[in-house]
């Protein structure tokens, strides 16, 4: 508990992520022509509905990760977190403008698999795919853990495993296309090395600064 209570502030910079899938929202239909982006290789990539395991395990993952760095390794959190809140801001503006769309399978059966697949396609749109989001972030988790003085190899293997594997959950639910996974890892890779080498307190006032206007417009309005 003391612990939660020592780093409450920073954690509610988490509350920027939820507040920017309030554009996803508003981008996920394909009311401006949507594309399709499928590769050769994407044929040959199989729908296997266990993936869907690892693909809403990703919620649960980003939070805890986010956690974890907050409390035991503030820069990296900052640094993180605001890869991945530009990287879904950068996502939002080509989604706009470039948005494309995946075809999903028709689901057979009612088996416990099936119910969450069915799921995660009725919470979703098959739109706002390139890039990956969910790869994004993931690919993130991996940056964050390799550049935190928190690194050991147990762990880089344990947040790898799990960040790859949502990472392939994403071809195999058939929510994704390659091009959406190597545009996610590419936008992360770019993000993260850019704001890496940023102070951790210039980070912070970047979000205090954000949070500071937002409550400002919503006290006007």
């Amino acid at each position: 508990m003391r612990i939660v209570k020592e780093n409450i502030l920073a954690l509610c910079l988490l509350l920027s992520i939820p507040l920017l899938n309030i554009i996803y929202q508003v981008l996920n239909d394909g009311e401006r022509g949507a594309r399709q982006l499928i590769t050769a290789v994407d044929h040959q990539i199989p729908f296997v509905e266990i993936f869907v395991v690892p693909y809403l395990i990703w919620y649960a993952f980003i939070f805890l990760m986010f956690v974890y760095f907050c409390i035991y390794d503030r820069a990296i959190y900052y640094r993180t977190l605001l890869s991945f809140c530009v990287g879904m801001l950068v996502c939002y503006v080509i989604y706009f403008f470039f948005q494309t769309t995946v075809p999903r399978p028709e689901l057979m059966g009612s088996g416990i698999l099936t119910s969450m697949v069915k799921y995660v396609y009725g919470a979703d749109q098959p739109f706002n795919c390139f890039p990956s989001i969910h790869v994004l972030s993931s690919y993130l988790m991996i940056l964050g853990i390799r550049h935190s003085k928190l690194w050991t190899i147990k762990k880089d293997m344990i947040v790898s495993t799990i960040a790859y594997s949502i990472i392939l959950s994403t071809l195999f639910v058939k929510q994704h296309v390659v091009l959406d996974v190597v545009a996610g890892v590419l936008l992360g890779s770019l993000l993260f090395k850019l704001f890496y080498y940023l102070e951790a307190e210039a980070v912070a006032n970047f979000f205090k600064r954000m949070f500071k206007t937002k409550l400002q417009s919503t006290e006007k309005s």
